[in-house]
């Protein structure tokens, strides 16, 4: 198991209490990787192959930029992307990272005059399967499953979004940004007994845990004087308790 502290003592204010303290409430932040959505599983395999074709990206390499038309959905298949926008400030934060499994670029091909609302990159050597919007909305019209899976997808999109809004506005940073840890951590293949890198920097997991780099940079010292993450350029690694 991972050792990043999850459950801290707080009193009314936020602070952090003494463990003997009085009236003081225990917050945790649960998060959850499951199984993607399969949004093409009542499509034939050999349909959805003809329907589509496979991609191939490197490290840092862009898939499509915020404001393209959305003429494409992706499914991953081997690989992570990191999905980010512009703030009004101008700043870029990074808000998802799609591991194989799911897809990106929904919201673009479900409006015919849709832009995307995001910046899609690769984190390191990946693939996509790449499905056209034009044979999306065929499969979509030709196998009703398609729509109920995308109807499943946007639902729980809705929830994800509904749920770090309010751990954005009720849930103490430090928890936010080591919960967003061990998330990267499964999301990147890790079950808690070996270290798992993470190819992300301090402004990406900003960006993932709502706060400032500079917030992050105070969590991550403290962990690390704790023994339980290493610090690198642009990479992150968990050691796994007693590691």
């Amino acid at each position: 198991m991972w050792s990043l502290r999850s459950k801290v003592s707080l009193d009314r204010w936020g602070h952090r209490a003494p463990a003997h303290a009085a009236n003081v409430t225990v917050v945790t932040l649960p998060y959850s990787h499951g199984v993607p959505v399969d949004v093409f599983g009542d499509v034939p395999e050999q349909e959805l192959r003809l329907a589509g074709r496979r991609r191939t990206f490197g490290r840092g390499e862009v898939v499509f930029h915020e404001g393209d038309p959305g003429d494409s959905l992706h499914r991953v298949t081997r690989g992570r992307f990191a999905a980010r926008v512009t703030t009004p400030r101008g700043d870029v934060a990074t808000f998802a990272v799609h591991s194989p499994g799911e897809v990106f670029g929904l919201l673009a091909v479900l409006h015919p005059d849709a832009r995307r609302t995001a910046t899609v990159a690769a984190l390191e050597a990946s693939e996509t399967f790449a499905l056209p919007a034009s044979a999306f909305a065929r499969l979509r019209a030709a196998h009703p499953g398609v729509g109920v899976a995308v109807e499943q997808l946007l639902v729980e999109m809705l929830l994800t979004s509904s749920n770090r809004l309010v751990e954005a506005l009720y849930t103490p940073v430090h928890l936010r940004v080591r919960a967003c840890l061990r998330t990267l951590a499964r999301i990147y293949g890790g079950n808690g007994t070996e270290p798992v890198t993470i190819p992300l920097s301090q402004d990406d997991l900003a960006g993932l845990a709502g706060t400032t780099r500079e917030t992050v940079n105070r969590v991550l010292r403290d962990e690390q004087e704790r023994g339980t993450v290493l610090l690198g350029r642009r990479r992150i690694t968990i050691l796994p308790k007693g590691g």
